[in-house]
């Protein structure tokens, strides 16, 4: 994306919410913004109803596990089709309690990835019309893709690190 865009859309945020911006990067030239967890549900709505921006199309929410730092990272991709402009908001929450709002207020399809967040990470999500597992059985008692769990079964017999080149 045009970095003169990038800086409209950054502009735009910084209109009403410039204390909760935290860092801006662009990895591979997508413009990411780090959010305060606090508001996050107004700035998207805002960024929604901007008569210039328009991010009207939610392309993803995901968790992100950093257990270096103990966070778990929230990640909004949104979608002007107006004006073909993306943008990533990304928020942090302790990886002991991780609580934000629900975004089905503003976007209905956010139901189904809140609910894929929830179950993989744990992540709950206050005001969700139906927060329960998706894809794993419900009665798993841990978040599968945290990078606190190991990644194959220590107790299989079955599986011999030679038997697969190790």
């Amino acid at each position: 994306m045009d970095s003169t865009i990038q800086e409209k859309i950054i502009s735009i945020i910084k209109e009403k919410f410039e204390g909760d911006i935290l860092s801006i990067e662009t990895p591979y030239n997508f413009l990411t913004i780090n959010l305060k967890q606090d508001n996050i549900i107004e700035i998207i709505r805002y960024l929604y109803n901007h008569p210039e921006a328009k991010f009207q199309y939610l392309t993803t929410v995901c968790g992100i596990h950093y257990p270096d730092v103990k966070q778990i990272a929230i990640m909004y991709q949104l979608h002007s089709l107006t004006n073909n402009w993306r943008v990533r908001l990304k928020i942090y929450l302790p990886e002991e309690n991780p609580v934000v709002p629900t975004l089905t207020t503003v976007f209905a399809g956010a139901n189904w990835m809140e609910r894929e967040t929830y179950d993989f990470f744990g992540v709950k999500f206050t005001g969700h019309p139906d927060l329960r597992r998706i894809l794993n059985v419900e009665d798993m008692i841990i978040h599968p893709l945290r990078k606190e769990y190991p990644l194959e079964d220590q107790t299989r017999e079955d599986k011999k690190d030679f038997m697969f080149g190790r």
